[in-house]
């Protein structure tokens, strides 16, 4: 049997980074943050300055996790950022957990965190218009994708619900959320999503 490879994505602010580095540890994995990754090891192209990001060097950034992946001693890696799933060829691929997580909620999170004007409305309307589960559903297939409604829990609790699908005793679900139609029902639609 091949390596275990876990993407663990969403939008920023979701709690993938907890979520993922929690996971490894209960697994004994090798953690990789793309984002760290591309800075310690120079795969950038420059800086996006209206939106405050690096930008990656997807070609150099594919060919050095795959060589970190194969030569890795753990049996499992787990891959955390918001892009992973573009990024991590499906062939090594063996699940994508996309963490979603209720806007109102996020919003909060997000204005915590120092998110404001273009970045955060941008994020939000990620997260409502489902832009990193479609982009997961684009790039891998649709058994190894499983979108988790982290809502309101702790990352205890989203990592054994990874857990139990990674051992089987869950099925991996898509389609869970529909945060559209949920802030159009409450009639916050215009509210959050501005872009």
């Amino acid at each position: 049997m091949g390596k275990r490879v876990i993407l663990v994505t969403g939008t920023p602010c979701v709690g993938k980074t907890s979520v993922a580095r929690s996971l490894t540890s209960k697994i004994d994995a090798l953690y990789v943050n793309l984002t760290e990754l591309a800075v310690r090891e120079n795969l950038t192209l420059g800086r996006d300055e209206k939106r405050g990001s690096i930008i990656i060097d997807e070609a150099h950034m594919k060919r050095k996790l795959e060589e970190i992946i194969k030569n890795c001693d753990k049996n499992s890696v787990v891959v955390d950022c918001h892009y992973a799933a573009s990024i991590v060829s499906t062939k090594l691929v063996t699940h994508v957990f996309v963490l979603r997580r209720d806007p109102v909620e996020l919003r909060k999170l997000m204005e915590q965190r120092g998110f404001s004007n273009r970045k955060l409305w941008e994020n939000l309307a990620s997260e409502i218009l489902d832009v990193c589960l479609v982009e997961a559903l684009n790039f891998h297939d649709e058994e190894k994708v499983c979108e988790l409604n982290v809502t309101g829990k702790s990352v205890e609790e989203v990592v054994e619900e990874i857990l139990s699908v990674i051992e089987g005793r869950k099925k991996c679900l898509i389609g869970i959320v529909d945060w559209l139609g949920k802030l159009e029902k409450e009639n916050l639609l215009d509210e959050y999503l501005k872009f």
